[in-house]
């Protein structure tokens, strides 16, 4: 058995070098000038890029590595042209009123010096994941900070069915692993999974179920 775990125990070296590869395979990463950096399994990414969308594709990159315990996202947002905060908030005003399954005449959006500020209340975490989405990609955009808040009509005992049926359905999770809390809609997932893009799949799952207005995720990456 011990022989088996050192086996599948991956070096910060050996992680760092597939954090690399992941970074330069995916198409929509286009900085040369992103550095990697691993320790214990924690990757730091560092360095520049020209948009606050790629930083985020960034992350989700490293993230799907195997042997990542967690992501320290240090990228700076350079912007090739700057634009100002209203010309930035006109567009992004715009692009949560395009979103037909957005509450647009619930979300307030407020932008300083490049960063966008999203407010208001929505009934479903996928919308409120939906206008953060819809922000970060516009151009001049560096940061988005989400206090969207989220006002669900749904019992605690719904909760815990959906997202315990969600995780069944779920073929990259065993989700006799994981065990699930619900108290006032705020879900604690606790347990143990194979890799950190699982752990991620896992809070994804929880999230997914309506009534969720916070998860914590305490699910521990055993290998």
């Amino acid at each position: 058995m011990a022989t088996m775990t050192a086996a599948q125990t991956r070096t910060d070296a050996s992680i760092r070098e597939s954090v690399v590869s992941e970074l330069k395979w995916d198409p929509k990463i286009t900085s040369p000038d992103i550095a990697v950096a691993v320790k214990d399994g924690v990757v730091t990414l560092s360095g520049y890029v020209t948009s606050y969308w790629e930083k985020d594709t960034a992350e989700k990159a490293a993230k799907r590595v195997f042997g990542v315990k967690g992501v320290a996202n240090d990228i700076e947002v350079k912007l090739a042209s700057k634009r100002t905060d209203p010309e930035i908030a006109r567009d992004a005003v715009q692009e949560i009123q395009s979103h037909i399954s957005l509450p647009s005449d619930k979300i307030k959006v407020t932008v300083k010096g490049g960063w966008v500020t999203l407010e208001g209340t929505v009934e479903w975490q996928y919308q409120k994941a939906l206008a953060e989405s819809a922000v970060k990609r516009l151009k001049g955009v560096i940061g988005v900070i989400n206090n969207i808040d989220l006002q669900p009509r749904v019992s605690p005992t719904e909760i815990k069915g959906k997202i315990e049926e969600a995780l069944k359905r779920s073929a990259e999770l065993d989700a006799r692993r994981i065990t699930v809390s619900v108290d006032d809609g705020v879900v604690k997932l606790y347990g143990s999974v194979r890799s950190y893009a699982e752990k991620d799949e896992a809070e994804r799952a929880a999230w997914s179920a309506p009534g969720a207005t916070k998860v914590d995720n305490y699910i521990m990456i055993a290998p």
